[in-house]
């Protein structure tokens, strides 16, 4: 079992800033790394997946991939590819995954999984966890009487996680000065 790396926690008050996270996660990612996107639907994975597209320079538009399961988005710089993976409608756990051949463009690429949680840790022991919760009660920043209703709404806590020897001095904490 993989050990805790380093962590940071983020607030995310739009989805620009969610895209910004995204770009600002981008330069700390390299080939072979694995990151898991948990949240719930409207969350924000698919726009921080976007962000990191945008920061490692690859093809085509980042969208969501649910419907075609994944999508490789090719990098321009030279840099690894950008695998985007969405595991929403995928019940099982690696054992379903397998068609998609993950294990086999992991090490050449940055792999990221929506809904991915219980079903792709196995890939690697070094791996990113990011997990994106709404803000809730009136501690939320921008919360009830700080800000109107829509803006409290995009309010987001991310924390992200790093696990495994790789991430224990990756730079995450600096992910906080957002």
């Amino acid at each position: 079992m993989s050990t805790t790396g380093a962590m940071a926690h983020i607030t995310v008050k739009s989805p620009e800033q969610m895209q910004e996270l995204g770009r600002r996660l981008a330069p700390l990612l390299r080939p072979g790394d694995l990151v898991l996107l948990t949240g719930e639907l409207g969350a924000g994975k698919t726009t921080l997946t976007r962000g990191l597209g945008e920061g490692m320079g690859v093809r085509g538009a980042v969208t969501s991939p649910t419907f075609v399961i994944a999508r490789v988005h090719p990098s321009l710089t030279g840099g690894p590819p950008l695998v985007h993976v969405d595991a929403y409608r995928l019940g099982g756990g690696l054992d379903e995954m397998e068609d998609l051949d993950l294990d086999v463009s992991l090490p050449e690429s940055v792999v990221v999984v929506e809904w991915g949680e219980g079903k792709v840790e196995e890939l690697s022991e070094d791996r990113l966890h990011v997990v994106i919760g709404r803000a809730v009660g009136a501690d939320a920043p921008g919360g009830p009487e700080g800000a109107p209703e829509a803006e409290a709404d995009d309010v987001r806590e991310v924390t992200v996680t790093g696990f495994g020897a790789r991430w224990t001095d990756a730079g995450l904490p600096a992910l906080e000065t957002c």
